[in-house]
């Protein structure tokens, strides 16, 4: 997707995180806060030069793949993926190639994991030139990677216009439950709320059985942010799905909606942030969930004061608490977040710097308690940074992130996480 529309938001963001001295806070993990319970090292990532949009998950074996993508030749690009196991990381293998694939610093492709080495993957195809058109793929492996069937479609609607922002979750019974932002109500060609189409964005879900056959595609909510990332889990009383809202005030603030009792439920507010905002700001919230636990991150400037929050659930995303505060006080955003096997949540995020910024993480817990921020590499706040992606198998946690420079890459690290 494209966003011509936002660079008046982004500096107003910009001028909020900043501050009206120009100088950004500094961290709050001073020698008087409570330390933070992990420990990183660097891990030699398996993608190569000019790599970017970084995608990880973990598998129910204790594994984790890597997805990203990474120039081809010829203005081509590859979406690839690694395993990493007890050995290191696998060797890369190509899912799809081409010319014709859309290359988007924040709608970025994925691959999850089932039982028994199935994977699916999904990516995004470039409308018709000098549009903002672009349509979903996806494809099953059945041998963990090695072949891959034919892609598919997961939308009905064909029309050119935008189709992105997936979030896929792996079901029980082997099927795939996927959502995404759908603009089949958008007309391309009138200045309107995407800056470049009237008409609302739509949230939708389809199921994609083992077979490969999607059901009928469904609207979750008929208005939504035209842009933020989508984030969904799997939860034991059924999956919730996460996203930036739109009222009709321009209120962007984060809903969920659950699939419970066999149908989905009406959206609801995470937080009453009251965050009005006329363009979208590309920054989406991010769920995990353990059994009936669940937490929310996500990236606000209500009130012209940049915050990263977290706020968690107990019965599986009905209801949440009064969020947290994350940040340490110039939060860029790109969130994402993780459950830790205490009860409390592990969030990255990006935090600007006198240099630039940084991709951080703090671990939250419920009760509003927060360790110190730790520090896990040097970034900056450009679009070529990307969003850091985080999975976790046992204690031990593997977070992705793009290195800006002249030739961008994908940089891997290992975070250790230490019991309290």
């Amino acid at each position: 997707m494209t966003f011509r529309l936002l660079i008046a938001a982004q500096a107003l963001l910009l001028i909020g995180a900043l501050g009206a001295g120009g100088v950004p806070a500094q961290s709050a993990s001073g020698p008087s806060a409570p330390k933070p319970s992990l420990i990183v090292r660097d891990l030699d990532s398996p993608a190569g030069p000019g790599s970017a949009q970084p995608n990880i998950y973990p598998s129910p074996d204790g594994r984790f793949y890597l997805s990203w993508l990474e120039p081809a030749g010829e203005g081509r690009h590859a979406f690839r993926f690694a395993v990493r196991g007890a050995g290191g990381w696998s060797e890369p293998r190509t899912i799809t190639e081409g010319n014709d694939l859309l290359v988007n610093w924040a709608d970025f492709p994925s691959l999850v994991a089932g039982r028994g080495g199935e994977l699916i993957a999904h990516w995004a195809i470039k409308g018709t030139p000098g549009t903002h058109a672009s349509s979903i793929r996806m494809a099953r492996s059945r041998d963990g990677g090695r072949t891959w069937g034919k892609p598919f479609i997961p939308h009905a609607d064909r029309s050119e216009t935008e189709h992105g922002f997936v979030s896929l979750m792996p079901m029980r019974d082997g099927r795939i439950a996927a959502v995404w932002l759908d603009g089949r109500e958008m007309k391309e060609g009138s200045p309107g709320g995407h800056g470049h189409a009237t008409g609302d964005m739509s949230l939708r879900f389809t199921m994609v059985g083992r077979d490969g056959n999607a059901s009928e595609d469904l609207p979750l909510d008929l208005r939504v942010c035209e842009c933020c990332q989508t984030s969904g889990a799997a939860t034991s009383d059924g999956a919730i799905v996460v996203y930036r809202d739109r009222s009709e005030d321009e209120t962007r603030d984060i809903s969920a909606v659950r699939f419970s009792r066999g149908k989905w439920t009406e959206p609801q507010g995470v937080s009453a942030d009251g965050w009005k905002i006329s363009g979208c700001p590309v920054n989406g919230p991010s769920v995990a969930a353990d059994g009936k636990r669940v937490a929310v991150a996500w990236f606000t400037a209500a009130g012209e004061t940049p915050r990263v929050r977290v706020a968690f659930s107990d019965d599986a995303g009905a209801s949440f608490g009064k969020p947290v505060q994350v940040d340490d006080a110039a939060p860029v955003g790109r969130v994402n977040v993780l459950m830790l096997p205490d009860g409390a949540a592990l969030v990255s995020w990006l935090e600007r710097t006198a240099s630039g910024a940084e991709v951080r993480v703090r671990r939250v817990a419920p009760n509003g308690s927060r360790d110190g921020s730790l520090k896990v590499a040097e970034s900056n706040a450009a679009r070529v940074s990307g969003f850091p992606r985080m999975a976790r198998a046992g204690d031990e946690i593997v977070i992705a992130w793009t290195e800006p420079g002249a030739s961008p890459r994908v940089r891997t690290a290992i975070i250790k996480y230490a019991r309290k």
